[in-house]
């Protein structure tokens, strides 16, 4: 498939303000099990805050994809049968959450509202916290199955699209979490990079495990199935156009394989790699110059992971318009 450059950063941004949102969440839900001291409202007022400028970067992102963006409205409409409809109606849900989330920790309302069976007190940002993480949750599901319910692209059909969508995102944002704390609250660098740390050697192990399985498939259809006939040899010269048109541009992505497999090798090493070892290295303290390179790495390695999860789903109909005359 063509990668789209507006869909590659409307998936990486959202997937950060995620798992931002998710590390603000964790923090809280550490809080009040009193596994972690009391942090002030400002923390997560201002953790939400930026949250909520990756999402719309994400969603502003969006609408570069479209053709006509005063009706993308209508994107919401088959939600009964459409993951890109839910995708449209669970992301501004989640960024009303991720705002009232803030907007109450910004004025320090948090009254107690109930408790657990454990005796621990449910207050009211809590109570919302956990709404956010349901429908981070849900924005996650919804667009990862955008692509893993699409029977004929082989390379995207599989549940490890979805886990792959869920432990990217959720990394990435612990990681900018970690860059957050190293400068408004150090002591809790350790726990988020921590967290960092095991959820990117998870996406490694779901994201090393999503290439194998693709390096491994076999085409169902071929040429000689394709018109019958068992000939080892058969080779297309042309499609009988001249030029260009939508199926080839669209597609099909051009690249050679040299460099589809060089971009491989560059995202495996820039959003794993790279991240593991300088979040380790940041693990002990106040070391803000690492976290952030730590992110912008992973970050320029989580575009070129998109790029080459589009760029590797290959299309059916490319048998037929694989050349032009």
């Amino acid at each position: 498939m063509h990668p789209a450059f507006s869909v590659i950063f409307l998936t990486t941004l959202i997937g950060v303000g995620q798992g931002l949102f998710l590390a603000m969440f964790t923090v809280e839900s550490h809080v009040a099990f009193a596994f972690l001291p009391e942090q002030p409202h400002s923390f997560y007022a201002y953790g939400s805050v930026l949250s909520l400028l990756f999402l719309v970067a994400g969603l502003i992102a969006s609408f570069w994809h479209l053709g006509r963006p005063e009706r993308a409205w209508r994107t919401a409409t088959r939600w009964r049968t459409s993951w890109l409809s839910r995708e449209v109606i669970a992301l501004p849900a989640f960024m009303g959450a991720v705002f009232i989330y803030g907007i109450t920790h910004m004025f320090s309302f948090s009254p107690v509202v109930g408790a657990m069976p454990g005796g621990a007190p449910v207050t009211l940002t809590f109570l919302i916290g956990s709404v956010g993480t349901v429908l981070a949750f849900a924005l996650f599901l919804s667009t990862g199955m955008i692509y893993a319910c699409l029977r004929f692209l082989r390379e995207w059909n599989t549940p490890l699209t979805v886990v792959n969508y869920i432990l990217l995102g959720w990394s990435s944002g612990f990681t900018f979490a970690t860059l957050y704390a190293a400068y408004v609250a150090p002591h809790l660098v350790p726990f988020m990079a921590g967290w960092a740390v095991i959820l990117t050697l998870l996406a490694f192990a779901s994201r090393s495990a999503s290439l194998i399985r693709n390096a491994r498939l076999k085409p169902k259809s071929t040429l000689q199935t394709a018109i019958g006939i068992k000939h080892p040899k058969i080779v297309q010269k042309t499609q009988g156009s001249m030029g260009g048109s939508y199926n080839t541009r669209e597609y099909f992505h051009g690249a050679k394989p040299v460099l589809l497999r060089s971009i491989k090798w560059f995202f495996l090493f820039a959003v794993f790699l790279v991240p593991l070892v300088l979040l380790s290295a940041g693990i002990g303290g106040r070391t803000s110059g690492i976290l952030l390179t730590a992110f912008v790495v992973q970050y320029i390695g989580l575009l070129a992971e998109r790029w080459f999860f589009f760029a590797q789903a290959n299309h059916p109909q490319n048998l037929y318009y694989q050349s032009v005359a």
